[in-house]
């Protein structure tokens, strides 16, 4: 599945529908874009602290991988370290 469609499907799965309004739109993009702007700015926080030793820039990067499956990402097998 590409990232597009698993951050909406994570972003909508929380979400509960009841009523349905004919004509109404919910934009998708608009709601992904936001989520990845949120992320990204996450992500800045985490890399730019400057005083990491190698280990807590590791432990940065399994925030980042972390972030990544919280929005409906997985980055595979490879950064499965747990």
């Amino acid at each position: 599945m590409d990232l597009y469609k698993e951050i909406l499907i994570k972003a909508l799965e929380s979400r509960k529908a009841e009523v349905f309004f004919p004509g109404l739109q919910i934009d998708p993009a608009q709601i992904v874009e936001g989520r990845c702007y949120q992320a990204l700015n996450r992500i800045r926080e985490i890399l730019r602290d400057e005083s990491l030793d190698d280990r807590e820039c590791f432990l940065r990067i399994e925030e980042i991988v972390a972030l990544f499956e919280e929005i409906g990402s997985g980055c595979g097998g490879r950064h499965d370290f747990g």
